[in-house]
């Protein structure tokens, strides 16, 4: 059992270690190419902070463990607008701009409508795949065209050189890779040991795990007052967790959809859509809002601990 929580610790540190060092380097290139902090938020900077989520369910799909891969997109998801978005929200109210309300939240909400009528049919296989994956190529194109009509707070640069840059991303990656394989080997033989399903550990511990991350983007950048990068990396990371994530797990091996149930799915959605009206209160995300949302996810985590445990 030491051996398994360390596996699980040292993963989970490599996996964030990574996660930053691949933001810094995306970011720095970004910039390079004029492209504005919210696009950043939404993609450079989301695709870092979900880059866990990635290595995790891509290694636990090739290892047959399925219900790990889907139960941490899921349970990422959950997890990015019911306790990052809200703890950031109750630590400093988030501003929201609006063609965050009149594009990207619903792109968001989409992206989960979509992911649960492919999953209709009991998985998702390669042609799911190659939907899911053909709409973040357009979804990055899109953001990248419309980047320049945008406007833009300021950012913290990252480094100069481009080749720095470079061995950032290549580093992060690298960390991601191995702290990802680390990290699921211990999450699955724990389950095996408490005997919890995969789906369980995949929508609490592995997906809580992965998305610290994107907890510390977004509360570090509201805290220095760059509200589109904390919203548009949680709103942003949802959407790359369903088209990328998922995208390209199913295009590497089939994703089985068994051991969740009906509200897994369905706080999944209830929460993607809340966000926009939230959003669209005063065009910030407050406090009583963030307080709303911690409790639906509190209460959906007390659930899951309970069913686990019966």
């Amino acid at each position: 059992m030491t051996f398994i929580i360390l596996a699980i610790l040292g993963g989970f540190v490599i996996l964030t270690a990574g996660a930053e060092l691949l933001v810094r380097g995306a970011s720095a290139i970004a910039l390079k190419l004029g492209v504005t902090p919210l696009v950043i938020g939404l993609t450079i900077v989301a695709f870092g902070t979900s880059a866990p989520e990635l290595a995790v369910s891509v290694k636990s799909a090739l290892s047959g463990n399925s219900g790990i891969a889907l139960g941490n997109v899921i349970g990422s998801n959950i997890a990015n607008i019911g306790l990052i978005l809200a703890l950031t929200a109750i630590i400093r109210p988030i501003g929201v701009q609006s063609q965050t309300v009149k594009r990207d939240i619903p792109l968001m909400i989409g992206s989960s409508v979509l992911l649960l009528l492919l999953l209709i049919d009991g998985g998702l296989g390669w042609i799911d795949g190659v939907v899911l994956f053909a709409l973040l190529l357009a979804f990055l194109w899109h953001s990248y065209r419309i980047s320049s009509d945008e406007d833009a707070e300021e950012i913290e640069a990252g480094p100069s050189n481009p080749w720095l840059s470079g061995l950032l991303i290549v580093a992060g990656i690298g960390c991601l890779v191995g702290g990802g394989v680390l990290f699921v080997d211990g999450a699955v033989e724990m389950a095996r040991a408490f005997g919890i399903s995969e789906a369980v550990i995949g929508l609490t511990i592995i997906a809580i795990g992965t998305s610290m991350p994107e907890l510390v983007t977004s509360v570090v950048a509201a805290l220095k007052g760059q509200s589109d990068i904390a919203i548009g990396n949680v709103v942003g990371s949802n959407i790359f967790n369903i088209l990328c994530i998922l995208g390209v797990t199913a295009l590497v091996h089939p994703v089985a959809a068994s051991g969740f149930s009906l509200l897994d799915f369905a706080v999944m959605l209830i929460l993607a859509i809340l966000v926009l009206p939230f959003a669209m209160s005063n065009m910030r995300i407050g406090r009583k809002e963030g307080c709303a949302l911690l409790a639906g996810y509190i209460g959906y985590m007390a659930y899951l601990v309970t069913h686990a445990a019966a």
